[in-house]
């Protein structure tokens, strides 16, 4: 078995800690948005449901991100949850928030870049933010929702990788 560690926040050990908050398996979106440049995207596991009454989600975007301060100000943005057949398109998204090339996609009537072919998107309008230490928690109201069966593209670990046990 392997030894536990006893990480305390803040005592300089960031990376233990990161690796304790890495160790929880998540999906892996692209989080869109209309930008005063065009499109932009951006990679995100931080993504949750929060509410069915109204319809709202939940996204964390690192303030010290170049990309911040374009999806903090956007009105509206979509959140795509990726198949395990689209890393690529997490790892591009991840590099560059303007990697659209090769990527299927089209523009909704609120002018926010649509990934077609993900499992499922959310487009929605801004809610609220909130500050939340170095990030800001973006809350969208869901106006619309496409949903795809598939097995979904995970991350844990610093890997991507799949789960596909309970695939529908």
């Amino acid at each position: 078995m392997a030894k536990e560690r006893v990480i305390i926040p803040g005592a300089g050990d960031n990376r233990a800690l990161r690796d304790a908050f890495g160790s929880f398996t998540t999906g892996v979106t692209v989080v869109t948005a209309a930008g005063p440049s065009g499109p932009v995207g951006m990679t995100a596991n931080s993504f949750t449901s929060v509410s069915l009454e109204p319809p709202l989600v939940l996204w964390s975007a690192a303030r010290s991100s170049s990309r911040h301060a374009t999806f903090r100000a956007a009105a509206h943005f979509a959140i795509h949850v990726l198949g395990q057949q689209q890393e690529a398109i997490a790892m591009a998204f991840a590099r560059s928030a303007f990697s659209f090339d090769g990527v299927d996609w089209q523009t909704n009537g609120e002018g926010v870049p649509v990934i077609t072919g993900t499992l499922a998107c959310f487009e929605c309008r801004l809610h609220a933010v909130h500050d939340a230490g170095d990030h800001s928690l973006l809350i969208g109201e869901v106006m619309r929702a496409t949903l795809r069966n598939g097995a979904p593209l995970c991350f844990a670990n610093g890997r991507f990788g799949s789960f596909s046990a309970f695939v529908p």
